[in-house]
């Protein structure tokens, strides 16, 4: 009986166990056979996880094929493929996260097992695949419950996922979509925010430092907790070693060194090109313009960004073209791959030029206005109009519209803007710590001059340079291609180019004396000439573009109408609109460094002018290319005008205002044509030059055109702008990778002889 009852009892517990294991099982079966079938919890569609919607961020390369910046919202992240990963960043990743990877099919039944004991506790021992389904698609848990639920759902995800993707792409998705804070999103963000490489070029024990992130980028995070990243990444390469990956000699020796970093932090407003990659952004971004947006008296930009939107593929990109679901393609998710036709290595001569000759220039500026009641305006300014200008600047703040936002009233905002406070200036040398009113900082930074700077080659347009001021992160208004200021001498060629072009020759002969011109009111206007040379005397007009004689440009341009000079100037590509009167042949109107570069093109070229060219294609984030962009010419003066032209430019270099660029300071020997130009009171000093393969513009002043130096000596741009040029020319001729003849000569014919038109 006793033996009865123990079989008894032993065949129940038998039933009962084997059916609660099968109940067990047909309840998990069921849970994920709902699951599979979208009955329960979310399941993405099949369309989704074929293609996930990773966002990635839009990557900006050079011609020399360097990575210049990105472009995102909140994640930097670029993609990368398994090619690009380095063998040690995978057996790092396999040895860590998941020794059975290439083993299993989504679920590691060992990790299941370990899941479900130590449910809502760390080390819930997911696969890799499983990881990714989370990362992909599931929200983070807000309990125990919630989580035990997300587990089955990534099983399911994870199965399907190993059905669509092989265990590379898989391992790949993974690293690309992994978090590594500081702004690194994705294994290529992080490799260069904290080692400077790539993923391929990866040492074993950065890898293993990148991998150790993987459990907890905030805990093993190497800018904040280094000691304890350190010994998260020792533990990474036991791993490897457990698993055959590196000897023990190799764990041992890699272990022992000291965790070192190369951290570069992410900033748009660092970097190499600020001023170029904000210009992109703004152009590739640009919306249809609207006339009813734009106020009266901006009717005129108006009309230059609807000509832009219709006739430049490049304005307004993401908005005039779409994906393949039928919407515009975003610039900041998108993953887009941008090539542009900068040149590094050019970028930074350019910028070490600027950073060189305006510390220099700064200084001098300072000199001057030491303990002078005006600083750092100019000495014709009264204290009211000096307030009225920095009340101007005042209203410009954010600082300003956030009180105004608040309700406070003028007097009050006064009273903000005159408190002292603790802040950050400006220096060359570096921010400085103060104590300064905000009214007093706006003060301070006009003090400092500002600048814009551009290379392009003439034979196709290319952009190979580009500085829109001093510091981007301080002063971020672009005087490359925003900023238009009054162009002075360097108007001069364009009148000089309308005579040649009507027959005259750099040798023809004009009376050096003052010219009266009347204006279209009757009223008569004679410039003065600074130059006391040859007064009275026959000059040929190679002597007065060289000398930069008003007299003689008076006297040109009583040869033709304003009108005529206008409508020349625009085929030379000036946008804006032009005041014609006679007065303009000395420079009177606002243009822009990009405007100014870009019309001297024409010189070098031929007579043909070539559009800047910023882009040479895009592609999508598969390596499809969307668009391919191409440089636009345009004829606007005849061959011989423009061998004319060269003749009388080189002049002004080797026997005119130009001249320093020959001498020892800088000792330029290669071919070389340009024109410096400073406007009244010095507020603008500028110089435009080219050799056969490269023109380049610069414009230096103050922020403000009150804001000048008072010495004639130390503002014209003879000694503000054309040093820029002189350095930066330097230092492209000297470097032989970048394949610069300082030999090449202009291609003029051997038959033209600048004098032939007055035999």
């Amino acid at each position: 009986m006793k033996k009865y009852n123990e079989w008894s009892f032993n065949a129940k517990f038998l039933v009962w166990f084997w059916g609660l294991i099968l109940i067990g099982i047909l309840s998990v079966w069921l849970l994920i056979h709902s699951i599979a079938n979208g009955w329960l919890g979310y399941l993405p569609p099949l369309e989704e996880l074929q293609n996930p919607k990773n966002k990635y961020a839009t990557e900006l390369f050079s011609a020399d094929g360097e990575s210049l910046g990105r472009y995102y919202r909140k994640e930097n992240r670029v993609g990368v493929n398994y090619d690009e990963l380095s063998p040690n960043l995978v057996n790092a990743l396999v040895a860590t996260e998941d020794a059975r990877f290439y083993q299993h099919t989504g679920v590691d039944m060992k990790s299941l097992f370990r899941a479900i004991l130590r449910l809502g506790r760390a080390g819930g021992g997911s696969t890799l695949t499983q990881q990714l389904a989370k990362q992909l698609w599931s929200p983070r848990a807000g309990n125990i419950f919630e989580r035990a639920m997300q587990k089955p759902i990534e099983w399911v995800i994870a199965t399907k996922l190993e059905r669509l993707y092989s265990k590379d792409e898989i391992l790949t998705m993974y690293l690309n979509q992994f978090d590594f804070l500081h702004n690194a999103v994705g294994i290529k963000s992080a490799s260069q925010v904290y080692f400077s490489t790539t993923p391929a070029e990866l040492k074993t024990e950065e890898a293993a430092t990148l991998v150790g992130m993987c459990k907890n980028p905030a805990i093993y995070n190497p800018i904040r907790r280094p000691e304890r990243t350190q010994q998260r990444r020792n533990t990474v390469l036991s791993q490897m070693c457990k698993y055959h990956y590196i000897t023990p000699e190799e764990r041992d020796s890699l272990q022992a060194i000291p965790l070192t970093l190369k951290y570069r932090s992410v900033d748009h407003k660092q970097g190499l090109a600020p001023y170029f990659r904000e210009y992109l952004r703004l152009v590739l971004t640009a919306k249809e313009p609207k006339e009813s947006d734009y106020p009266e008296w901006n009717k005129v930009q108006y009309r230059i960004d609807r000509q832009q939107w219709d006739e430049n593929p490049l304005y307004g990109f993401c908005n005039k073209n779409h994906k393949p679901d039928g919407t515009p393609y975003d610039l900041y998710q998108d993953g887009l791959k941008i090539y542009t036709t900068l040149d590094t290595r050019m970028q930074r001569y350019a910028e070490e030029a600027v950073r060189e000759h305006m510390m220099f220039k700064q200084e001098q500026f300072f000199n001057e206005k030491k303990g002078r009641s005006y600083a750092p305006f100019s000495r014709s300014l009264s204290a009211e109009q000096r307030e009225q200008i920095l009340v101007r600047s005042m209203r410009q703040t954010d600082r300003y519209r956030g009180l105004k936002n608040d309700g406070l009233s003028e007097q009050e905002i006064r009273e903000v803007f005159d408190t002292p406070i603790e802040m950050q200036v400006f220096s060359y040398n570096g921010p400085i710590d103060t104590i300064m009113s905000p009214m007093d900082s706006i003060k301070w930074d006009k003090y400092f001059l500002r600048c814009g700077f551009m290379s392009i080659d003439p034979r196709n347009g290319h952009v190979k340079a580009y500085v829109g001021g001093p510091d981007f992160s301080h002063f971020q208004f672009d005087m490359a291609t925003m900023g238009k200021r009054q162009i002075g001498s360097t108007v001069k060629p364009y009148l000089f180019t309308l005579a040649m072009d009507e027959g005259m020759w750099p040798c023809d002969q004009v009376k050096n004396e003052p010219y009266t011109l009347i204006d279209a009111n009757g009223r008569e206007w004679t410039p003065k000439d600074s130059h006391a040379e040859n007064v009275g005397e026959m000059v040929d007009l190679t002597w007065g573009l060289k000398k930069s004689s008003n007299w003689i440009a008076a006297y040109l341009m009583s040869l033709f109408t304003p009108d005529q000079l206008a409508r020349l100037m625009h085929s030379f590509g000036i946008q804006g609109d032009i005041d014609a009167v006679v007065s303009m042949c000395l420079g009177t109107c606002d243009v822009s460094v990009e405007e100014m570069t870009d019309a001297y093109t024409a010189f070098v070229n031929r007579g043909i002018r070539t559009e800047p060219l910023y882009v040479t294609r895009i592609e999508d984030n598969n390596g499809n290319v969307l668009a391919t962009f191409a440089p636009k010419t345009h004829e606007i003066i005849s061959e011989l005008t423009s061998y004319k032209m060269i003749h009388m430019l080189e002049k002004v270099v080797t026997e005119g205002t130009g001249m320093r660029l020959r001498g020892s300071q800088y000792a330029l020997r290669m071919p070389m044509g340009g024109k410096t130009g400073t406007t009244q009171n010095n507020s603008d000093g500028w110089f435009i030059g080219f050799t056969p393969e490269l023109v380049a513009g610069c414009w230096m002043g103050g922020e403000d055109r009150a804001i000048h130096f008072d010495s004639m000596e130390r503002g014209q741009g003879a000694r503000t702008a054309m040093p820029i040029f002189a350095l930066f020319m330097q230092k492209i001729y000297n470097d032989p990778e970048l394949g610069f003849d300082p030999n090449m000569q202009f291609d003029i014919p051997e038959w033209f002889d600048p004098a032939a038109g007055c035999k």
